[in-house]
């Protein structure tokens, strides 16, 4: 059964325009047609079609319940966006369908791509959560300083991904299963010197994700899926 994103159900039992278009108009549902919906915020409901309208399409709930947890950690990669968005949005589709719980975007020094459209990214998200069965919805940070956001609190280990010839390990390595983290992914330039060195005595842990040099967006899928593969 096809998943229809309507994070106000509760509030408003009709699909967002959307939504209601691609039931109505494309799967061409009507009156009395069992759908399967989810807020975003961890539940599914299964609800009947009751006004069929390709703008306001109504629902009736008939039941509801809570998707137990997919992992028992909490990932949030923090990611400097490409120069060529696309790159971006692959790396958002693929994370959500692994499992992420946030993404932020960081404007570091190097970062070739300043500004960013949350919503294009936020669509994205959601067509990945639904397309695999999730009801829980990554929260996604709007363009963030680096300063600003190295600096804020996380309850839980903090990476940072860079290019120096330091002395680093494996994110393997050094993670332990079921520890929240927090993963620093630097632009095509890398992270300079300076927001390194912040970054470490702000309680980052410097980490390697192997021996090839990745692209940014290569780099943070490779930490997400890390992360789940050692929590296996």
């Amino acid at each position: 059964m096809q998943i229809f994103y309507t994070p106000d159900i509760l509030i408003r039992p009709e699909l967002p325009e959307e939504e209601a278009g691609h039931c109505i108009r494309v799967l061409r549902l009507t009156e009395g047609n069992e759908i399967l919906l989810t807020d975003g915020k961890g539940s599914f409901y299964k609800a009947a079609i009751s006004r069929a309208h390709p703008k306001h399409c109504e629902v009736t709930i008939l039941e509801s319940w809570q998707q137990p947890p997919l992992w028992n950690f909490f990932l949030h990669i923090a990611v400097a966006p490409t120069k060529n968005m696309d790159r971006m949005e692959w790396f958002a589709e693929k994370a959500t369908e692994i499992g992420i719980d946030a993404i932020t975007c960081l404007n570091c020094r190097f970062s070739e791509r300043k500004e960013i459209k949350p919503a294009r990214l936020e669509k994205i998200l959601v067509s990945a959560m639904k397309q695999s069965q999730k009801a829980t919805l990554p929260e996604l940070n709007g363009m963030t300083d680096f300063r600003t956001f190295v600096n804020r609190p996380f309850d839980g280990r903090k990476f940072i991904a860079h290019c120096e010839e330091t002395d680093k390990k494996l994110l393997k390595q050094i993670y332990h299963p079921c520890e929240n983290a927090l993963i620093l992914i630097g632009p095509e330039g890398d992270f300079s010197p300076e927001e390194i060195d912040l970054a470490l005595k702000n309680g980052f842990e410097p980490i390697s994700l192997g021996e090839s040099r990745l692209r940014t967006e290569t780099a943070a899928l490779v930490a997400c899926h890390t992360i789940h593969v050692l929590n296996q």
